[in-house]
């Protein structure tokens, strides 16, 4: 390799990285940025998503701009968490009935899986690696590669408590298609909108025992994943192949 040869391949390099820690640089100003002003100028939003008769009395007061509000929420949670969201749902649930609730959650999330998906293709692998670790990002990359891609997105989805953050990255850089993702999460999503939408709905309307009721249903359910998870394994490793052809 001549002196020249290897200036540019250096150059090359250099400009890459430039790229990606620039790329990097602007994510960052969005993630952080957007929570900092709220904090620091928009103190009392923040503090009507401080308690569920908050979350109910701002829908009430503002029910169809409240709608617009929720959606954009539900999306920029995916995105980057700034908004605490126990009782959006909730809140949702009890203003605008269970399946309006669960439309304008779909919706959100919907939304917001799209924009996280496309964000990760537009930043690239460099970037990601730097936000998010490259060995751990490679390593996820890698599983939504694999046979097993859906089974590990439903669970990543399914599962309360598992970070689901970087998935929505990972998928916009890995072989995963956008439909079949966009399917598969917002299944895993549904079993989580939909328990807390009937609580909200219960407990906004006086029907507590039905509430703990629901609670302990999710719970049971949840387990029942967790134990026949293998079944559940391979009735959705049948249906992948499908799923890749949308």
């Amino acid at each position: 390799m001549t002196l020249q040869e290897e200036r540019k391949r250096n150059l090359r390099k250099k400009f890459k990285i430039f790229a990606a820690v620039f790329k990097m640089l602007i994510f960052l100003a969005i993630i952080v940025g957007i929570p900092l002003y709220l904090y620091f100028f928009q103190k009392d939003l923040i503090n009507e998503f401080s308690s569920m008769e908050n979350v109910h009395g701002l829908f009430e007061e503002y029910k169809t701009q409240g709608i617009f509000f929720y959606i954009g929420a539900q999306a920029l949670q995916i995105i980057i968490c700034i908004i605490p969201g126990q009782w959006l749902q909730f809140g949702a649930g009890y203003v605008y009935g269970f399946w309006l609730g669960y439309l304008f959650s779909l919706i959100g999330a919907l939304v917001g899986t799209v924009l996280t998906y496309y964000i990760a293709k537009v930043l690239g692998h460099d970037a990601m690696h730097l936000i998010f670790g490259e060995e751990k990002f490679r390593k996820m990359v890698n599983k939504l590669n694999s046979k097993k891609a859906v089974i590990i997105v439903f669970f990543i989805f399914l599962v309360p408590g598992v970070p689901k953050d970087m998935c929505n990255y990972v998928a916009g850089l890995s072989e995963i298609k956008l439909k079949p993702f966009l399917i598969v999460s917002l299944i895993g999503r549904t079993p989580g909108m939909m328990g807390s939408l009937l609580i909200g709905r219960q407990i906004g309307t006086g029907g507590y025992v039905s509430a703990v009721v629901i609670a302990a249903i999710a719970v049971i359910a949840f387990v029942l994943c967790v134990v026949f998870r293998k079944r559940l394994t391979s009735i959705m490793n049948k249906g992948y192949d499908k799923l890749m052809k949308l």
